[in-house]
């Protein structure tokens, strides 16, 4: 690919601090062992047994593979090897390689060819297998053959997700430069596949049908569709995912910069549901973006995706998860009657091994591994510190050994040092970039203009030491119906409502569901008909522990004033706030109020409206 800047691999970048803290967290959660419990992964016949062998196994592989090579664990590589090798062991002389059971390939949706392409590519850039372009290229010149021969066709999520297959392609472009086959494939990938700027209008007005065109994930990998496949195409880039990207966002957007979709797009509203799959697809799409354009936009958008609605949807021991979370949420019980959610059942909310459906149990794991993969970026000169949270580049640039270490606590803090050994002297050079809600930006103990990047050229044998600094100032940022959200740098701050769980624990279609992956009816028990009664937040900074997002212990907490006032329940229900408050007139005088990081929440308010005090 042409793009500004690529990734490097698992084995160049090492998570430190909370990072990686939240990494081991996961390693030993439910991401890091479902093939030791859950029947779909453990017992799939994408290695020669009989449960799904469609989409959760690729699905898990895509976050448990680069987890485990982050961390350098031996048991866990060990583990993904396992699977790889039983799933290249069945590969068809032919090279089909999906366990399609009894459905003809003509009926069969290919989806699984483009995802599982896209895992073993990512398997090979961390294990570097020899084993896997061969495999890979065999996969996709029969997928080639098939529909080049019009055996079969995309439909369905494959033809939704055509673009998917193009991580793999772009690989095989890269190493088989001369085989035509492959731009061949590409150009049948996109003819098949959908073409979302003719369907955008569907995303305007939020339907309570279940359809494709307006299917969250879906559209949240879509994002990326023209980064990834442009150059294989010979095609322009015209930046189609600004286009797209704004008008999701001006009809589903949320506070934290995801799109409401439980499980089709739900429109404007903090109590429609956000789909997990789709928070860390959308991650993925931005890295894309990011590593494609250099357009900081995509880097600030990720950012606060990952600080906030990753960590808020998933578990502090990351052994329980949601399928849908909502941005004012008040109680996580199930649903009597007829649920919130425009297509998502009755406990799609629930925080559990896998409430509504178990997509989200397999995919949910990449979201961490893959950010932990962006923190540094190959530039054409040197490296790029893209999302800077505590990690190490260890790389040979022309022949010199490097290793760049970046202390932080970002986003707790605002302060950072970077640390650049090389064993020679070398012309290698550091950009960084500078976040635009920073001020006062400071470079080893000098103000500094404001600047997007910083670019450091040219560094001596031994180490040399940066270090940086800015501010940020907590605001309110505006939202639909005269309600504010409360933003400091890129984190998003909510009101926590307090709670009670209660432990449920069960079997249903042969999946035991026990301590500690049981699923937990999570009830509200303090007040949230609360408003924001002032513009003026004080910071107060905490210690970063052992849980990195922890709700009794966050790193960071604003303090303001807040004053109740009669919200109301939304109409039919006794568990989910009024989309809108019904009266904003103040009930009681303003009182000194704590708000945490949005991520560290399990139930919260977030959208507030600001009401003049009463006196």
């Amino acid at each position: 690919m042409a793009g500004r800047y690529s990734f490097f691999t698992s084995n160049e970048i090492r998570p430190n601090g909370w990072l990686r803290r939240q990494l081991e967290i996961q390693a030993s959660g439910l991401a890091g062992n479902l093939d030791r419990m859950w029947p779909d992964v453990r017992d799939s016949m994408w290695i020669g047994g009989n449960r799904e062998g469609w989409e959760r196994v690729p699905y898990w592989l895509d976050g448990f593979i680069p987890l485990a090579y982050l961390l350098d664990d031996g048991d866990m590589k060990a583990r993904a090897k396992r699977y790889v090798d039983k799933i290249l062991e069945f590969q068809k002389p032919d090279g089909w390689i999906c366990p399609n059971g009894d459905t003809p390939i003509e009926k069969y949706d290919t989806w699984a060819v483009l995802l599982i392409s896209k895992v073993l590519t990512v398997y090979y850039e961390c294990s570097k297998d020899e084993r896997v372009p061969d495999a890979v290229w065999r996969i996709m010149k029969n997928f080639y053959d098939l529909l080049d021969s019009r055996r079969i066709s995309l439909f369905e999520w494959s033809e939704h997700r055509w673009f998917e297959g193009f991580v793999a392609l772009n690989l095989l472009h890269r190493l088989y430069p001369d085989e035509e086959w492959i731009g061949a494939l590409a150009k049948i990938l996109k003819e098949q596949g959908t073409d979302y700027e003719s369907v955008k209008g569907l995303w305007k007005r939020p339907l309570n049908k279940w359809t494709q065109d307006t299917h969250i994930v879906n559209l949240t990998m879509m994002l990326k569709s023209e980064a990834l496949s442009c150059d294989l195409l010979g095609e322009e880039y015209t930046d189609l995912a600004e286009r797209l990207h704004a008008v999701l966002k001006q009809y589903n957007g949320t506070a934290v910069g995801t799109f409401t979709g439980d499980e089709c797009l739900a429109g404007i509203s903090p109590i429609q549901g956000t789909e997990l799959c789709s928070v860390v697809e959308l991650m993925y799409s931005y890295e894309w973006l990011y590593a494609y354009t250099g357009d900081k936009k995509w880097a600030e958008r990720l950012e606060q995706v990952s600080f906030n609605a990753l960590p808020a949807t998933v578990s502090e021991d990351m052994w329980t998860h949601q399928y849908c979370q909502l941005v004012n949420q008040i109680d996580c019980t199930p649903f009597p009657a007829k649920p919130i959610f425009r297509t998502n059942g009755k406990q799609a909310h629930l925080f559990g091994l896998e409430p509504h459906y178990g997509c989200c149990t397999a995919n949910f794991g990449q979201g961490w591994p893959k950010l932990a993969l962006s923190t540094f970026m190959r530039a054409k000169d040197g490296a790029l510190s893209a999302v800077p949270i505590p990690s190490e580049l260890s790389a040979d640039w022309r022949g010199v050994p490097v290793r760049i270490t970046l202390d932080t606590e970002y986003p707790f803090r605002n302060k950072f040092t970077y640390r650049i050994n090389a064993d020679k002297k070398t012309d290698m050079k550091l950009h960084i970039r500078v976040p635009s809600f920073a001020k006062n930006l400071c470079v080893n103990g000098k103000a500094t203009p404001k600047r997007s990047m910083l670019t450091f050229g040219g560094f001596d044998a031994g180490e040399t030491v940066i270090t940086l600094s800015y501010e940020a100032e907590p605001h309110l940022a505006a939202r639909p119906k005269g309600l504010y959200a409360v933003e400091y740098g890129s984190l998003v701050f909510s009101v926590p409502v307090k709670s009670e769980a209660k432990k449920v624990e069960y079997v249903k279609n042969d999946v035991e569901r026990k301590y500690p992956y049981c699923d937990y009816h999570i009830k509200g028990v303090s007040d949230w008909n609360l408003a924001l009664a002032s513009r003026n937040f004080s910071v107060e900074e905490g210690e970063i522990g052992e849980i990195p997002f922890s709700e009794s212990a966050p790193a960071l907490t604003l303090k303001t004033e807040l004053c109740h006032i009669d919200w109301g329940y939304e109409e039919g229900y006794e568990t989910v706030c009024a989309k809108i408050p019904e009266s904003r007139r103040p009930t009681d005088a303003p009182a000194k109020a704590t708000l945490i990081p949005y991520g560290c929440t399990t139930l919260r308010m977030t959208e507030l409206p600001l009401v003049k005090p009463k006196i």
